[in-house]
């Protein structure tokens, strides 16, 4: 199963691919937030068909102890809006510490600054997608579907 994940934030969303055996993820694009949610959507579609992706995969921002905060409910929201846009399921997965995770593995590959800050978030994606996968991801998607269908 080919999944798209995707890391929103306020300013980008990163987004990022797995192999078609579902097995490997890699990091995509960064797409620019517009000034409609809805342009975003569009674009996310569009990353979809494009990349053949039968489900996206959302990643939650919980807080450290595991907690829904304004963070989460707002992507949790924003995934039911995806969800009826993309034509593909959505889902929702854990993304704890992943930009953290995404800006140290930059660091020691020597990435610096402005180009570090362009990528983080396309491989912070990257980083949440391969949790996702490694957890038994398509397995558990139908269990944990946000939305239509």
């Amino acid at each position: 199963m080919r999944a798209l994940g995707l890391d929103l934030g306020t300013k980008r969303i990163g987004v990022a691919v797995s192999d078609r055996s579902g097995t490997i993820a890699s990091p995509l694009t960064v797409v620019q937030r517009g000034r409609r949610r809805a342009d975003d959507h569009r674009r996310i579609a569009e990353l979809v068909a494009e990349e053949e992706a039968e489900l996206v995969v959302v990643g939650m921002p919980l807080h450290l102890s595991g907690a829904v905060g304004p963070s989460a409910r707002s992507a949790a929201t924003e995934a039911e809006e995806l969800a009826t846009v993309v034509g593909v399921p959505v889902t929702t997965h854990d993304e704890r510490l992943t930009t953290v995770t995404a800006d140290r593995a930059l660091r020691e590959a020597s990435v610096r600054g402005a180009e570090r800050r362009a990528v983080v978030d396309k491989v912070a994606a990257a980083v949440m997608l391969q949790a996702w996968l490694d957890s038994g991801g398509p397995a558990r998607a139908r269990e944990q579907q946000v939305g239509p269908s």
